[in-house]
């Protein structure tokens, strides 16, 4: 049981996860933050998209 524990202890495959969790959590705080920007940002966007679309 011990030399499983060791093993467990030592073993680095779960790194990649961690670090994937890690860069989620940033990536949800930074839309967090930034919403109300974000929001504004994709309105701009989709209403130019809605008055350029009638001259093609």
């Amino acid at each position: 049981m011990k030399s499983l524990w060791k093993r467990f202890w030592k073993e680095e495959d779960g790194i990649g996860v961690v670090e994937m969790i890690l860069i989620l959590v940033v990536l949800i705080g930074l839309v967090i933050i930034f919403k109300s920007q974000l929001t504004s940002l994709v309105n701009t966007i989709f209403d130019k998209i809605t008055t350029q679309s009638g001259t093609i």
